[in-house]
């Protein structure tokens, strides 16, 4: 006991949250970055890939860690004589002007400017609005289930 008697003991509640706005701002920013990478690739006419780790069962029965690659997709796509750009949040596509959902361009170079400008701007803080609204769970009803509550 004397070596813990030397020791100055406290209760303490160790904060760890993380405000959420900010936290979805840098996943935003950090799809943004890596779409940029994609970009770079699709001027080299390449896809971008991205390696990552994976555990198998192999033949003997083991489990063992695998390296693959898995090829990211682009939020930018090529229709109507331009390229459309959209920013997504996860599989969501935001509204960054609040109404339209895509930005349209002459090029496949044009691509990194609107990158730029979204990362810029969700880097500022603009687009957290949009990022909540769509980050926002919808609850789950059965097809018919609303009809039946509106005439409840």
């Amino acid at each position: 006991m004397t070596h813990l008697a030397k020791l100055t003991f406290k209760t303490v509640d160790r904060s760890t949250k993380r405000d959420p706005i900010v936290a979805r701002r840098d996943k935003l920013v950090a799809g943004l970055e890596e779409q940029k990478l994609v970009h770079a690739a699709a001027l080299k006419k390449e896809d971008h890939r991205v390696e990552r780790h994976k555990w198998m069962t192999n033949d003997m029965g083991e489990r063992v860690m695998v390296k693959t690659h898995r090829r990211i997709r682009p939020w930018f796509f090529e229709q109507d004589g331009g390229w459309y750009v959209q920013c997504r949040y996860g599989a969501r596509v935001i509204a960054a002007d609040g109404t339209n959902n895509a930005v349209l361009v002459k090029s496949l170079e044009d691509v990194a400017g609107v990158l730029d400008a979204f990362l810029n701007a969700a880097a500022a803080g603009e687009l957290d609005v949009a990022i909540t609204k769509v980050a926002e769970r919808q609850p789950r009803l059965k097809p018919g289930a609303a009809k039946a509550a509106a005439n409840a």
